[in-house]
């Protein structure tokens, strides 16, 4: 794989969709009730690393795949997890359940975390890891906050 990579741009536009539509239905889908500043810059500072090094692998920080066949592995797990972080907006369309809080975040930690491995891609990892700290205690405690 070169410096560009088409398949995680496709992931990340995938992604985005669906916030994007719910941005635009519904302007409240995404008030912050959780204001912890700490965690909100580690989501923010995640989030956009992530979605940089989905899409751009720097040399000498990744070391692409690592075994036989694993560009198919990569493409069917984070085609399987594409299709699950679209199902969890179906299926929890209505609503801000635990569930729906926890599979819209923890789905695309999961992602970003594999994809880094498969690619043996550093700050992917790094980023991956620093986004699910954040996104997910954010969504959790915006849920409990948000009773």
């Amino acid at each position: 794989m070169s410096w560009f990579n088409y398949y995680g741009l496709i992931a990340v536009v995938i992604i985005l969709i669906p916030n994007i539509i719910s941005a635009v239905i519904d302007k409240g889908a995404f008030e912050n009730k959780y204001n912890n500043k700490a965690m909100l810059v580690l989501e923010q500072v995640g989030r956009y690393g992530c979605m940089a090094f989905m899409v751009f692998n720097v040399p000498y920080t990744y070391f692409n795949f690592w075994f036989n066949h694993a560009l198919l592995v990569y493409l069917i797990v984070n085609g399987i997890l594409l299709v699950l972080y679209l199902l969890g907006w179906i299926i929890f369309r209505k609503g801000r359940s635990a569930a729906k809080m926890l599979w819209l975040s923890v789905t695309p930690t999961v992602l970003f975390i594999f994809s880094g491995i498969m690619l043996l891609s550093v700050p992917l990892i790094t980023f991956a890891v620093i986004f699910g700290i954040g996104h997910i205690t954010i969504s959790y405690n915006n849920r409990i906050n948000g009773k």
